[in-house]
Formats: C-alpha cells, sequence, structure tokens
C-alpha cells in the first residue's frame, strides 16, 4: 500500500509522526506520506518539523517516505501562494484539501488546487467534468479516500475520472491507527467505487509513479 494522505498531531491526528510511520511498516505499506493540515497559522511551524522527522525516521523505516501537506480549508484565492510556500519549506508532495460533500470548503477550491498546481486534489467531492479534465492536462490526481464520510462520493469521482482522463490515487486520509489500511482493503474500496477490476492496477501504479516523481527515483 503507498498511502498519500495521513496527519499526525502536528495537526489532528492522534500519533506522532515515528508511530505512524511505524505502524505503516507493521501493516505493510510500501510508501507514506505525512500530510498535516496547514494553512497560513501554522504552516511554518508544521512543514519544517515534518520534513525534520521524515529525514530522521526515514533512514530505518524501510519504506518510502514523504514529507507533505494538505492546505485546508483557505479561501481559493490563498491556495496558489501557499502551494508555493509549502514547497519552498521543503514539502515535496502538496496537497488541497477538495470540496468534500461533508464539510463546508469553499466554492472553488478544486478549481484554485488545479491552477495552484497541487499534486493531489483529496476528497474532490463533486468535482465537475471540466475541473476534472483540467487536472488531468495539468498532471493532477484525483482522490479516492477511504475516509467515512469523505468517500461518499467515490463513485462520482471514479466516473468523472474515467470520462475525462484524470489520474486517480487512493489514500486513507488516517488519523488514527486504526485507519491505516491493507492492500485488500483499498481494492474493496475501489472496486465499490464502481471501478472495474482491471484498472485498479494504473490506479496503484499511480501512486507509484507519483511518490518515485515526487521522490526523484523514478
Amino acid at each position: 500500500m503507498i498511502d498519500l494522505h495521513t496527519h499526525s498531531l502536528l495537526s489532528d491526528g492522534e500519533l506522532l509522526p515515528s508511530e505512524l510511520v511505524r505502524r505503516a511498516c507493521a501493516a505493510n505499506y510500501r510508501g507514506l506520506a505525512i500530510t498535516d493540515h496547514v494553512d497560513s497559522s501554522n504552516i511554518d511551524f508544521v512543514i519544517p518539523r515534518i520534513v525534520q522527522a521524515v529525514e530522521e525516521i526515514g533512514k530505518d523505516a524501510g519504506i518510502k517516505l514523504v514529507p507533505g501537506a494538505e492546505i485546508t480549508h483557505v479561501p481559493p484565492r490563498l491556495i496558489g501562494k501557499l502551494v508555493f510556500r509549502a514547497r519552498a519549506l521543503g514539502a515535496k508532495i502538496v496537497l488541497v484539501h477538495g470540496e468534500t460533500v461533508v464539510e463546508p470548503v469553499a466554492h472553488g477550491t478544486n478549481s484554485a488546487a488545479i491552477e495552484a498546481g497541487a499534486d493531489i486534489i483529496t476528497h474532490p467531492g463533486l468535482i465537475s467534468e471540466e475541473d476534472a479534465a483540467r487536472a488531468k492536462d495539468a498532471g493532477i490526481a484525483l482522490e479516492i479516500t477511504s475516509r467515512k464520510g469523505h468517500c461518499l462520493s467515490n463513485g462520482h469521482v471514479a466516473r468523472i475520472a474515467e470520462k475525462t482522463g484524470a489520474a486517480l490515487v487512493i489514500n486513507t486520509d488516517s488519523h488514527a491507527p486504526e485507519d491505516l489500511i491493507t492492500i485488500e482493503k483499498a481494492r474493496i474500496i475501489l472496486l465499490s467505487a464502481g471501478i472495474p477490476e482491471d484498472a485498479l492496477q494504473r490506479i496503484f501504479q499511480n501512486s507509484e509513479k507519483l511518490i518515485n516523481k515526487v521522490l526523484g527515483s523514478g
């Protein structure tokens, strides 16, 4: 399992980065991104600490680790500025908290994430066909999620991605130990979203390609 969306206690997760990584290793993960929530108030605090933790933990982890961030609930006009700032602070993967159907995310967030060149739009909700096509052209992945509530629109995201050719990845949005999933659970979630069996491997490969790209290893 390669999971490019998890949270530690540097935002609202329950685990230290070191325990999150250790539990991911124990669950047979092959790759993990720590992507705590950030906005203008904490971006300078959170990202350097994730970067430091990943640098030190990574020497012993035995899996690919990526320092990242999830820009969360900021006005769309600020997203481009914060994506740039996150990368300057050392985030190798930058997610934007998309327009999930279960939170009052500002309209226009999905579109702003695409314009900003984020790596993944997380739980993009009822993303429009136009935005999905733009994400495809920009090489930005859309997320299928195992997260309760956010997963309600998985079927819509899967259908729009199939229609437009946008790349999909599957992540957990983990906040607690029990949120980490096995590859078999990931397969069930993808199939439940209406994605055919013969397309699953391509989605797993999208995560593999992305982690190799951001780590400069593929």
